[in-house]
């Protein structure tokens, strides 16, 4: 994450035509998810569970995703494929 967020202590999350968009928030006023330290090795994590509850992604599963930084976003993107929703595909 710091190579995307150092220095950054919130981020925005958001899903948007089956892509999860994860964007700094450079000014705390303007609100965001809060990036909490997970461990001693200083892993961030962000509790964004109501982010996808509103996309009804509440079954949303895997145990890899891809993430790339798109500048012309501003964002680390990754692509929430239809096989990771726990639907019939």
């Amino acid at each position: 994450m710091d190579t995307y967020f150092r220095g950054i202590d919130a981020v925005i999350v958001l899903i948007q035509q089956d892509e999860l968009l994860v964007m700094p928030v450079h000014q705390a006023t303007a609100g965001g998810c809060l990036l909490k330290v997970r461990n001693a090795a200083g892993d961030r994590v962000v509790q964004a569970r109501d982010v996808f509850q509103d996309q009804d992604l509440l079954d949303f599963a895997t145990d890899s995703l891809t993430v790339a930084w798109q500048a012309s976003k501003g964002a680390l993107c990754a692509e929430l494929k239809p096989d990771q929703r726990g639907e019939d595909v």
